[in-house]
């Protein structure tokens, strides 16, 4: 296709749209199709794909045995409002797969599941305010919009909204601690414990891992203290490791929230944890003012829930895991390499499976160490990656089982132009 149909698409979404997109991703990004590891624009542009749809594309675009589950799905039903075997299925899979789960709840997107995990906190402890930490994300939600990505720094334990339109009566419901702290939380704890509902934490905060001992702090600071503490495993969950991060760090929260890679591409999220709390979505076990009220017209269809089967069930077969960690650490390795023989300070931060580099010379322990970060530097690094054929998110490299030997040659000869040629 020409400039001028792209030029064209992005004219007719500026007259339909606000900002001219979806919010999520730049607007002049406007993708054709995507197979395996490679997406393509509509100007017939290639990309080796490290955005994958933001993650839940572990297996790459269109994988034959998904595909061929789906289809054989599709003629049966897409939706009922009600059960289906398929997405019983996937919850069995998912209580034997992750450590918290007794329980599964379905929502359609994760940011639904963050805002239920939280809803639910309160409703098991009649406790209100929640901890969340600075930079952590966890949906659109009016308590995750707190201290998400604040431009003004103030003083913890203090919440900034992120969004227009938030009562100050949510903000004054949050307290908001420096993730890796673990004085600090000690010290909030020590203040507020008896008001507090839960802790909701990324165990892997974006790009940051947690420091040795800090998840373990939580739960035992949550058992002493008769908190519910929340894993927004969204993330995270079947992609550090099949169980997730509480299998990668060998610490279980009381409630995880699940999505991305349980859909396998389709729109499909979960609340799972303990029985005892996950009751308070049943009114005959915990009567009408204990019930939580949850539904949703997609929640569990059986398209997404056999996507997310075939997806998980290809995902737990020998050597996978082990695979697209080798893939990450050949690419963090060339990072290192090449951003270091142009003389550009740096910290590559995460997991190999997810990761990307931050351009300071200072350890990354928590959002406002990111801050340090060159992002002209950085915005520059990516708008280069992207010329040479390489599309990722403007922080994070997301892995894929579908990279080939020659995609992440291409991507390694990408990124030593890149260091070539940032200036700064």
């Amino acid at each position: 296709m020409s400039q001028q149909t792209q030029q064209t698409l992005m004219d007719r979404a500026a007259a339909v749209m606000p900002g001219g997109g979806f919010g999520n991703y730049d607007p002049a990004m406007i993708i054709r199709e995507g197979r395996a590891a490679h997406v393509w624009d509509e100007d017939g542009n290639q990309y080796i794909d490290y955005l994958i749809g933001s993650g839940p594309m572990m297996l790459g675009h269109g994988h034959p045995e998904v595909l061929e589950a789906v289809q054989a799905q599709l003629p049966k039903g897409m939706t009922f409002f009600a059960n289906n075997a398929l997405g019983i299925e996937l919850a069995e899979e998912i209580c034997r797969a992750v450590a918290c789960a007794d329980h599964v709840r379905y929502v359609s997107t994760g940011g639904e599941a963050d805002m239920y995990a939280m809803r639910l906190a309160r409703a098991y402890t009649g406790r209100d305010k929640i901890i969340k930490f600075e930079g952590g994300y966890h949906g659109m939600s009016a308590e995750a919009q707190m201290s998400l990505a604040p431009e003004s720094l103030v003083n913890f334990p203090i919440a900034v909204p992120d969004s227009a339109g938030i009562p100050d009566a949510v903000r004054d419901s949050m307290l908001i601690a420096p993730y890796n702290d673990e004085v600090f939380l000690r010290s909030l704890l020590d203040e507020h414990g008896d008001d507090i509902a839960a802790i909701i934490v990324e165990p892997m905060q974006r790009i940051i891992p947690p420091m040795p001992g800090f998840l373990q702090l939580l739960r035992d600071e949550c058992t002493k203290r008769g908190i519910v503490l929340i894993f927004d495993e969204v993330v995270t969950g079947f992609r550090l490791a099949y169980g997730g991060a509480q299998e990668a760090y060998g610490v279980t929260p009381d409630l995880c929230t699940l999505g991305k890679v349980i859909g396998g591409g389709f729109p499909l999220a979960a609340i799972a944890g303990n029985a005892e709390i996950m009751a308070h979505f049943d009114m005959h076990k915990v009567g009408r003012k204990g019930f939580l009220m949850q539904i949703g017209t997609l929640s569990g269809n059986p398209v997404a829930a056999i996507a997310g089967l075939k997806t998980m069930e290809i995902l737990a077969r020998p050597g996978q895991y082990e695979k697209l960690i080798a893939t990450g650490n050949a690419l963090i390795d060339a990072i290192k390499m090449h951003l270091s023989a142009a003389g550009h300070a740096h910290q590559v931060t995460g997991h190999p499976i997810l990761f990307d580099v931050v351009f300071t010379d200072k350890p990354i322990q928590n959002y406002r160490d990111t801050m340090t970060g060159d992002k002209n530097k950085a915005a520059q690094f990516n708008k280069i990656l992207r010329r040479e054929g390489i599309l990722k998110s403007p922080s994070k490299m997301y892995m894929s089982l579908a990279l080939s030997e020659d995609d992440i040659a291409k991507t390694i000869d990408a990124i030593a132009v890149a260091a070539r040629e940032l200036t700064g």
